[in-house]
Order: C-alpha cells, then structure tokens, then sequence
C-alpha cells in the first residue's frame, strides 16, 4: 500500500522535520527571532505530513504481520479481519497524503495587507465595503487571526470609499487568498424609497506582506510626508502631525501612494506605510509574472482576477453565490457569511482547488506513462 514513487520524497519530508525539530532546541535559534518562527512554521507546516508518514510505517509494519497469521488456521480468521481494517485505513492515509504532497502556496504563511475599495454603487457601495469589513473582522477572530485597521477614507451615509489593513497571525494569506476580486451585491440601498433592488460593487485586493529582499525599495523614489491624522483610522491621534503619506515615483506611471494614520507614532506609521509600498510592489512584480505566464499557455482557467466578479451576496434571496465554485456548492447562507462565517465558504474554494491539482497532475502522470507523486 506505499504510494509508488512517494516514499523517497516522504523520507526527505520526514528527515527534514527531524532537523527542525533539532534546531528548534538550539540556543541560536532561540536567539533568533525571524529564525525561530520561521523553523516554528515550518514545522507545523511539516507535521499533518509528517504524522501520517509515521503511522502509515507502522501500518505497513502490522500488514505484514498480519499476513504471516495467515499461514497458521488458528489464526487466519483474525489475521484476515485485522488485513482489512488496515487495508482500509492504509488507503485513506494514502488519499491524505496525496492531497498533502500537492504543491502549496509559498505566501500562505505569510500576514497580508486587505485593501478594500468601493465600486460602481456610489453611496451604496462604499456602505458595502463598511459590512466586508465588519464580515472580515469577524472571520479573522474566528480564526485567530487580528485585523487592524491602518488607514480608510469615508464616505457618504457612514460607509467608507477605501479601507486599508493588515492581518496578522498563522497562515493569514492563506485564510484570506480568496476574497481576491470583485464582489457584487444585490439589495435594497436604505436611501431607495420604491423599494428597487440595486447592484453596487467592491474590488479586494489581498496582497502578501513582503519579506525582507523580496523587493529593492529605493527610498530615493519615495516621497514621505507626515500631516495630521483625520477620520476612520485616525480617531483620537489627529493631535499630532502623526500620519504619514509615501509617494512612490510621484507623477510618474508607476507611482503609487499609501497613507498610513493608524497610531500616534510618526515612525511606526512611516514603518507600516513602507510595509504597505513594498508590498504593492511586490505584487505588481507577481501580476506582471503572472500575466506573461498566462499568455504562454494555450489555455487559462478562470482564478478569481481582480477584474473577475468572484462573488455575489444577494440579500432579497439571502443567498451569497461563490462564481468560480459550480452545481450547489456554490451557494451559501448570506446570513451567516457576511456574520463573520467564511470559513465554509473558504473550505469549498480549498477543496475545488486541490480536485483541480489532482485532476492536473493525474494528467501529467498519464502523458509521462507513470504513476509519481507530482509535489514538490
């Protein structure tokens, strides 16, 4: 029951956390902040794996013991009920350490910067963007996860026309990867007086923070000025000139402009405002890849672009319709979801997206003419 061609890549597995688990007792890397958690995440990266790996030897270990009762008739009724228990359960490891062996995302472990920005709506939808926000906060304490709030611009009837964040704790990208894009909503704005139903929009942008030399950033190119800080965001500090504006390549194509106005502190908001710069960058870096890599393919699946409308909470029917989910598991109560329960919701876009790497890799391993585990 050993997966064909897993097993080498598994023993790696299993050998590496071993000198993890090694190095998370050594005084250096103790010593070491940034290298602490990285070897901290790593290994609870590595463990489910590693864990399964283990049990799946042991396993293996009772199989052939159990199969050596089945020459002795006394023992050869047991021998064969204990085959099958571990049969079975020899066949769900290995399902589970298929879908673990699959590629991951190297920004999942990653805090991330949540912008979020009001569409076509006018009023209505810089409304919308006040609930995402209040949903996002919400999903994020569910998951232990903390949401603050660095900067935000308001908007007519107490909504908001842009919202700034950061997100941080274990695997942030990961629980917030997908409200990349456009989500719609569908109901009747409080200013409609005949009671007609209005569609307004808001874009998600969902950027990993950048590492330290991921990005060049050459302050040369930006441009830092401090101002009073004034609205959502700055409440209470507007009595210093606190808030911190960063220009990058001011009037140039490429420029870019953060605000910062969380705190009372100049340099910590000078601090999250680069942060915040660095990683735009950085991920204008990877849409630009991105795009070259789409045009080489001949074909493209849809992936939730920020130009796609992934997302449409219709309150008349008290539905919220996921676009790139299909059949009925792309509907969910709106209720729950916009309380705070994401959670289903990013479960089902994990899922569909490791069938999707599945089915992918099953067609690999067929035009090579073999049966490899394909993860790296």
């Amino acid at each position: 029951m050993r997966g064909a061609g897993s097993g080498g890549r598994l023993e790696e597995l299993a050998s590496e956390f071993g000198m993890v688990e090694r190095a998370l007792g050594d005084p250096a890397a103790l010593a070491d902040g940034r290298e602490y958690a990285r070897l901290t995440r790593r290994h609870r990266e590595l463990l489910p794996l590693v864990t399964l790996y283990r049990e799946r030897e042991a396993l293996n270990d009772d199989l052939a013991g159990a199969r050596e009762l089945l020459a002795d008739p006394d023992m050869r009724e047991l021998a064969a009920g204990e085959i099958e228990t571990l049969t079975a359960r020899l066949a769900e490891i290995e399902s589970e350490l298929e879908v673990l062996l699959l590629p991951t995302d190297p920004d999942d472990s990653k805090d991330v910067i949540l912008e979020l920005r009001a569409g076509a709506g006018g009023a209505e939808a810089g409304l919308f963007v006040t609930d995402l926000l209040r949903m996002y906060t919400r999903y994020a304490e569910g998951v232990g996860l903390k949401l603050n709030v660095l900067d935000a611009a308001e908007s007519d009837l107490g909504g908001a026309s842009k919202v700034v964040a950061e997100v941080t704790g274990e695997f942030a990208f990961r629980a917030f990867k997908w409200e990349r894009g456009v989500h719609r909503v569908q109901r009747v704005p409080a200013t409609e007086s005949q009671g007609r139903i209005h569609t307004s929009t808001v874009t998600v942008a969902v950027l990993p923070e950048a590492e330290a030399g991921e990005v060049h950033l050459d302050l040369s190119d930006v441009r830092i000025d401090v101002f009073r800080s004034q609205g959502a965001g700055g409440q209470g500090v507007n009595t210093t000139d606190s808030a911190v504006r960063a220009v990058y390549r001011a009037g140039t194509p490429d420029e870019i402009v953060v605000v910062c106005q969380d705190g009372r502190s100049q340099i910590k908001n000078r601090e999250k405002a680069l942060l915040v710069l660095t990683s735009r960058l950085a991920e204008r870096e990877r849409a630009a890849r991105e795009e070259r890599e789409r045009t080489e393919r001949a074909s493209q699946v849809g992936t939730g672009e920020r130009s796609e409308k992934i997302r449409t909470y219709n309150y008349p029917q008290n539905r919220v319709t996921d676009h790139r989910l299909e059949g009925d598991s792309k509907n969910f109560a709106l209720e729950g979801v916009v309380a705070g329960g994401l959670a289903p919701v990013v479960a089902a876009l994990a899922r569909d997206e490791r069938e999707r790497q599945l089915l992918e890799m099953g067609g690999s391993e067929r035009a090579n003419g073999g049966g490899q585990y394909g993860a790296a």
